[in-house]
C-alpha cells in the first residue's frame, strides 16, 4: 500500500467513524428546554464537534493499524 492509499483509506475510515460518533451525548434544545427563537427544537445545544473530531481521530488510527496489518501480513 502507498502513501495516497494509505492516507484515502484513512480519510474513508475516518470519515465512516465520524459519523457513528456524531450522536454520542447529544442534548437537544428541547430537552434542555432552552429552545432558541427561530430554531429547530431538534437542534443540538452543544455538539462538542473538537471532541468528537479527536476520538474519531484515535478511533480510526486504530481501526487503520489493524486493517494496515492484516493488508501487510496476508500480501493483499
Amino acid at each position: 500500500m502507498n502513501l495516497v492509499g494509505a492516507f484515502a483509506l484513512y480519510f474513508v475510515i475516518w470519515w465512516i467513524t465520524l459519523f457513528a460518533v456524531l450522536p454520542f451525548g447529544i442534548r437537544s434544545q428541547h430537552e434542555t428546554g432552552e429552545v432558541t427563537a427561530g430554531t429547530e427544537p431538534g437542534a443540538p445545544v452543544l455538539p462538542g464537534l473538537l471532541k468528537k473530531a479527536a476520538i474519531t481521530s484515535v478511533i480510526a488510527a486504530v481501526i487503520f493499524a489493524g486493517v494496515y496489518y492484516v493488508w501487510v501480513a496476508y500480501d493483499i
